[in-house]
Order: structure tokens, then C-alpha cells, then sequence
């Protein structure tokens, strides 16, 4: 069986933090995953049951989460193959459900900023609906009247479906890296707040991996599987480490990874401390990606305010225009 779809954050940390406590009580994870499979809800409990099988069947938590396919993120994965050749389990899944709670309140507040520009687009399309109603022509398609109006609605239903179309081509097409992710990254605002909330989530899995104590190689290939954007070739990040580069100077010569966590990892080799300093810089990302994104919702916010107010322009234009004939029929 395909597992194609990716297990709801909120879901998906809650799952892990429960299993993370259990392990940390000393219940055997046979015996952990089994109660999970039978409190989860019915949708994910065949991808749950894969990863059942295939504990039972010997194998550690990360290959056994393989079987369930995008059911699990590459980041859940990555630290589960932490926790088992660290034999730190219980940590690693604690470190990981912790930070799909804070993805899962960047996400929450993304929509609520939202929610505002939303409600004024309904806004002007139930203003024009009115106006057709009211037997106004504002679209000069010939719409007026009980007729005109559900024409209107009609094509603004068939518009709601294909936005909701493409939207989902859109979001399919931004975690390949397709088009999508190459046009947003250059928009202004849309793509800075994409390269921070990439760059935080390669700080964050290196600081995970660093504090579990992976090696260079071994950190950087669990970072870069977080965030594909940043991916570097392990064998000549090997190479520079092998010559005597530091870790620093190998993720700058790679091209690849932004002055500032080139400088915050050469600080925490420095002071002995890459895993807190990087911890650090990734709440500094987030910090960066959610006022980014914020601004951009408040430019769609204004963008349909001024949608909305040339459209009730028309509406005064249009209705003293026809006022205006009405004047000038009656004077001759």
C-alpha cells in the first residue's frame, strides 16, 4: 500500500510526543507503537500499522517509518535515525514534537493574518452581487437582475473551485521545488520569508542532530534532507573537512548556505556550542519568515481594500450616470 500524503502536523507531534514520554517511562516501543495504532484516527492508522510491521519485524523506528512513505517527513525520520544509533530515543522524538509545535504555531498564525484579507475579497464579491441584483450592469456583461445574479455567482463558484485547483498544484509544486518555488522566490517579500523558514528548519534539524552528537558529515545530510533548498554534496563537504577545513569554511565554500549560519556555526566552533548557537539563529529565521509573511498578507490586505473601493466607485459613478439620463429624459 502507497502512503502519498503527509500525517497533519498537529497530528503527527502529538503522536510523537506521547510515544517520547512513553519511551522515557521504559515501555518498550513494540508495545508503545501498538497502544498508538489503536487511539489514532482511522485515516492514519494503516500508515501507523506499516510502521508496526516492520517494528516487529526487527527494524528500527526510522526504517520501520520508510514503510509508511510521506506519511513522515523527511525531518521525523531523520531524527528517529538520530535516536537510533544514539540510542536516545526518547530525546530525539521530544526535540522533534517540539518543533512541529512551534511549525504547527507559525501556520496557525500565517491563516489568522489571512483571515482579514479574506473576508474583504467576500466582501467585494457580495457588493457586486448586490449591485447586479439590484439591476446594475458594474460588469457591462449584460448581468442584472435574479438572472444576471445567478450567472454571476454561478461563475464565481466555478472560479472558487479552480483557485482551489490550483492551489493544491501550488502547494504540490512548492515542496518539489517546481515553478512555483522558483517564482516565489522572487518576490520580494514571499521569497525572503521562504529562505528564512528554510533556513530555520536547517538550523534547527543540524542543532537536533549536533546536540545528539552526529558527526559534521552526518549533521549536514540530516539538515539538507530537512531543507532540500540547502542541500550539499557530502562527498566534497568530506573532502574540505578532510584537508583541515573547518565546518564553517566548508558549508561557505559549498555556495549554498547563507553568511549568517556560515557565521553562527564558525561562532559555535569557536565556543563549543553549534547546537545551542544554531538553536538560537533558527528562532531568529522563524522570527524573520513570520514578519515577512505578515507584510505580505497586509499588501494582499490593502490590495483588495483598493479592489474594493474602486468597485464601489463604479457603483456611485454608474448609479449617478443613470440618474443623470433619467434627469435629462425627463427634460425633454
Amino acid at each position: 500500500m502507497r502512503f502519498n500524503r503527509p500525517m497533519p502536523t498537529r497530528v503527527l507531534a502529538a503522536l510523537l510526543r506521547r510515544v517520547s514520554l512513553a519511551l522515557a517511562a521504559g515501555i518498550d516501543i513494540r508495545r508503545t507503537w501498538s497502544g498508538e495504532l489503536q487511539r489514532a484516527p482511522a485515516r492514519w492508522r494503516p500508515a501507523l500499522a506499516a510502521v508496526s510491521a516492520g517494528i516487529e519485524a526487527g527494524e528500527g523506528l526510522a526504517e520501520a517509518m520508510g514503510r509508511a512513505g510521506e506519511s513522515f517527513p523527511p525531518l521525523v525520520r531523520g531524527m528517529a535515525a538520530v535516536g537510533d544509533r544514539t540510542g536516545h530515543e526518547a530525546e530525539a522524538l521530544r526535540d522533534v514534537a517540539n518543533v512541529l509545535d512551534h511549525a504547527e504555531r507559525t501556520r496557525r498564525s500565517l491563516l489568522q493574518s489571512l483571515i482579514r484579507p479574506a473576508l474583504q475579497l467576500l466582501l467585494a464579491v457580495a457588493v457586486v452581487g448586490w449591485f447586479i441584483f439590484m439591476g446594475g450592469d458594474l460588469l457591462g456583461l449584460g448581468l442584472k437582475g435574479p438572472r444576471g445574479l445567478a450567472v454571476y455567482c454561478t461563475a464565481v463558484a466555478i472560479a472558487a473551485v479552480v483557485g482551489a485547483v490550483a492551489v493544491r498544484w501550488m502547494l504540490s509544486s512548492w515542496r518539489r521545488r517546481g515553478v512555483v518555488r522558483f517564482i516565489v522566490d522572487r518576490v520580494p517579500l514571499l521569497g525572503r520569508a521562504g529562505r528564512a523558514a528554510e533556513a530555520a528548519a536547517w538550523c534547527r534539524a543540524a542543532a537536533l542532530a549536533g546536540a545528539a552528537g552526529l558527526d559534521a558529515g552526518r549533521l549536514v545530510s540530516l539538515a539538507s534532507a530537512v531543507a532540500p533548498g540547502m542541500a550539499i554534496p557530502l562527498d566534497r563537504l568530506e573532502e574540505r573537512l578532510r584537508r583541515g577545513a573547518t565546518l564553517a569554511e566548508a558549508l561557505e565554500s559549498s555556495g549554498r548556505i547563507p553568511a549568517g549560519i556560515v557565521r553562527a556555526v564558525g561562532v559555535g566552533e569557536l565556543t563549543g556550542s553549534v547546537p545551542e548557537v544554531l538553536e538560537r539563529h533558527a528562532g531568529e529565521f522563524d522570527d524573520d519568515a513570520r514578519r515577512s509573511l505578515e507584510a505580505a498578507a497586509q499588501t494582499v490586505a490593502w490590495g483588495i481594500w483598493a479592489l474594493t473601493a474602486v468597485i464601489i466607485a463604479l457603483i456611485v459613478i454608474r448609479f449617478f450616470m443613470a440618474y443623470a439620463r433619467l434627469i435629462q429624459g425627463a427634460g425633454r
